[in-house]
């Protein structure tokens, strides 16, 4: 598993092919080319199977062409340790063509082209990856839990339907969308435990793909909607919720779909290779990237703008207070914005693809995986309307259960009749509820 899941990692990260393809990929994609190469070659020069001199080979690091007795051929380090060793200079190695056939690489591709440093290099890195999709996995999954619980509670509670919320629900769809379409991802792309997935090729897969970078885009795009409908709360005195409401739906949900539809059929005409999981040409990925930095840039202006706002009203002199709860106040509300808004993104948005991809893959897909998690726990279990409407919910179950196991005791006769147990019901919650009018406090009911 571990020789495919950078592949994974750099996919949901948005990473381009340079630096999302696997060695393992890079080796086997070399190789189809090498072999191609050869048969070239035999073609060209009429070769066959009695030629004397050295055929032509793939020895699993890099291609040797066909060569005659006495024929010295060099070649380049391949590009790939280039890319895990930056630093350092690649050499040439080269074979002769001997009567017993190929002589050895000289100089060997450990001194040549830092081999040893490669080897060490992805055995660490491929620990490195397996702990990193350990712990999103658990995000993920963490966040999918208390996102359907938080679902359930909003969906449930018709007190609780209002604009503000049923953004908060759509948010958390988008969550719970991301959340499914990695695991799913995961388990159709990246199910084989070699690098047969480098070319696989079939509609299932790239659909996969298409439903994932639309989720993605979504769930950003739900953030922007949360920034923009909290700033406009600010700004404006009166404004038509419902009207703008119908708008956000769009905005969230359909500009997802025109930007992948597009990307899909410009993949499918003009870079229709492999799963759709790398990407060669960077112009077409900007029509999935372009928006999610977009989103993520407008998103931190108007994060800055409602911290402006929160500071001019916060030191108003009709809120009170000293200096310190003031501060305290705006500090408390910062910290409740930065996930809602996703300005956790903006460290690494506008840095080059290469630039310190190890923090980038913890602080995105680690700590961003739990990112649902705590937007549910902020904004669902730790709001005082919820938490009113479920401790109403709760004492009146009590005070139904309580007087009907009382009726049932006192009228065994009347609870065993005709009269189901709804109707009994009904007709005591509407009985505790005039108790309730008339003043007498809930507390006595039990006595």
């Amino acid at each position: 598993m571990a020789s495919v899941v950078q592949v994974s990692l750099a996919a949901l990260l948005l990473l381009p092919m340079a630096t999302a393809m696997h060695s393992d990929c890079i080796f086997k994609k070399e190789q189809a080319m090498c072999l191609e190469k050869i048969q070239r070659a035999n073609d060209l020069m009429g070769l066959n199977d009695s030629f004397p001199g050295c055929p032509g080979m793939w020895d699993n690091i890099t291609c040797w062409k066909p060569a005659h007795v006495g024929e010295m051929v060099l070649v380049s380090c391949p590009e790939l340790f280039r890319i895990f060793n930056p630093d350092q200079d690649m050499g040439v190695v080269s074979r002769n063509c001997t009567e017993e056939g190929w002589s050895e690489p000289f100089p060997h591709y450990i001194d040549a082209c830092g081999l040893d440093d490669y080897e060490s290099e992805t055995g660490d890195q491929d620990y490195y990856y397996l702990s990193v999709k350990a712990l999103y996995t658990v995000g993920y999954s963490t966040s999918l839990v208390t996102l359907t619980t938080a679902m359930v509670i909003l969906c449930r509670f018709r007190k609780l339907h209002c604009t503000r919320n049923f953004i908060h629900m759509n948010l958390f769809v988008s969550f719970m969308l991301r959340a499914i379409s990695v695991f799913i991802k995961d388990w159709i792309l990246y199910a084989e435990q070699d690098s047969n997935h480098c070319f696989i090729s079939t509609v299932e897969c790239k659909a996969v793909m298409v439903f994932f970078h639309y989720c993605v885009v979504s769930n950003y795009l739900w953030l922007f909607i949360e920034g923009l409908y909290l700033f406009t709360l600010l700004v404006e005195t009166f404004f038509p919720e419902r009207r703008y409401f119908y708008w956000y739906t769009i905005i969230g949900w359909g500009t997802p779909t025109v930007c992948v539809t597009v990307w899909a059929t410009l993949r499918f005409y003009f870079d229709d290779t492999g799963c759709w999981d790398m990407n060669d040409s960077t112009a077409l990925w900007w029509v999935i990237k372009g928006p999610v930095v977009g989103s993520i840039m407008v998103n931190f202006v108007l994060f800055i703008g409602i911290i402006v706002i929160l500071v001019q009203k916060l030191q108003s002199p009709d809120m009170g207070g000293n200096e310190s709860s003031i501060y305290l106040r705006l500090a408390r509300s910062t910290l409740l914005l930065i996930p809602l808004f996703g300005i956790h993104y903006t460290v690494f948005a506008f840095s080059p693809e290469n630039f310190s991809k190890r923090e980038r893959l913890v602080f995105e897909l680690g700590l961003g995986s739990f990112q649902g998690f705590v937007v549910a726990v902020l904004y669902c279990f730790l709001n005082g309307e919820v938490q009113a409407e479920i401790k109403r919910k709760w004492r009146s179950w009590k005070v139904n259960r309580y007087f009907a196991v009382d009726f049932k005791h006192r009228h065994p006769s009347l609870a065993s009749s005709g009269v189901n147990g709804g109707t009994q019901l009904s007709i005591l919650s509407k009985s505790s509820s005039q108790i309730r009018m008339s003043g007498l406090p809930a507390d006595n009911l039990a006595t």
